[in-house]
């Protein structure tokens, strides 16, 4: 959660970016259409709220829903039931706002105008994160009554993976649930943290969030202090062979990697004029 402390208070919106292939056009996007040859047109339409644009000589027309990818093919052939030799180019100006809701275990829950090109991640940054009680591993990008995606920011954070990402739509609703089970990782581990579970996980995935054994890291053993039927506190210790890393580690779990002991064994010292 520490990555999310530097996120701006006030979030810019997505502008002068590529628009990808299959962004669909919606009302309030503003279309610069350019024509010539038989006919000479340099227009700038905005799509009003029904989905059409109005283009002199040409007509009104409707446009929502028709990806970007298709534009330029979709309005030469409107242009055509009027005009004959004639080449034209299609392009995007402003973008629309859309307004989505973000609820849930978040550090500002509220309503959010973005850009239409912004993304479920871009929403989860612009809100700052869950919050101490939220959860990171099953953030919900809810349309209507369904949920349409779910993202787990520990693919995004620790794996670089974002292709759970998802295309934001006016109205939809981000929803943070609550923190899951919980496990801490301490001792001898590159990055010793409190981490989420979305279930009972193994050992070995668990190093891999703690980014691995340290240099100092003994290698051999590791305990764990567990709370059995919220009745009892037990502590086992067992190698990190691969019986030992196939492990389920559970909720409440605290994981300790031993180190190296500062000692030496069998050694012989050796001193003089050598």
């Amino acid at each position: 959660r520490v990555f999310f402390r530097s996120v701006a208070t006030t979030f810019g919106p997505v502008r002068d970016v590529p628009v990808s292939p299959d962004y669909g056009i919606g009302p309030g996007d503003d279309i610069l259409i350019r024509a010539w040859g038989q006919i000479d047109v340099d227009f700038s339409a905005v799509v009003d709220r029904n989905g059409t644009i109005s283009v002199p000589r040409v007509g009104s027309f409707n446009v929502a829903g028709i990806k970007y990818q298709d534009l330029t093919g979709y309005l030469k052939s409107t242009f055509g039931r009027v005009f004959r030799n004639f080449e034209l180019t299609a392009t995007l100006g402003r973008l629309r706002a859309i307004q989505v809701f973000v609820v849930g275990q978040t550090r500002r829950p509220g309503s959010y105008t973005l850009s239409s090109l912004s993304t479920l991640v871009n929403a989860v940054f612009a809100v700052g994160g869950p919050s101490a009680k939220g959860s990171m591993r099953g953030i919900q990008l809810k349309r209507g009554n369904r949920v349409v995606a779910e993202l787990d920011l520990y693919d995004l954070l620790i794996a670089g993976d974002k292709s759970k990402d998802a295309q934001l739509l006016p109205g939809d609703v981000i929803y943070i649930p609550s923190v899951g089970p919980l496990v801490a990782v301490t001792g001898s581990v590159n990055v010793p943290a409190i981490y989420e579970l979305k279930q009972n996980s193994p050992l070995s995935e668990l190093l891999r969030w703690a980014g691995g054994l340290s240099t100092t890291a003994q290698g051999q053993k590791v305990t764990v202090e567990r709370i059995e039927n919220r009745t009892a506190r037990k502590v086992e210790e067992f190698r990190l062979d691969p019986p030992g890393l196939a492990r389920a580690v559970r909720d409440g779990d605290l994981v300790t990697v031993f180190s190296l002991a500062p000692r030496f064994d069998d050694i012989v010292t050796l001193r003089g004029n050598v």
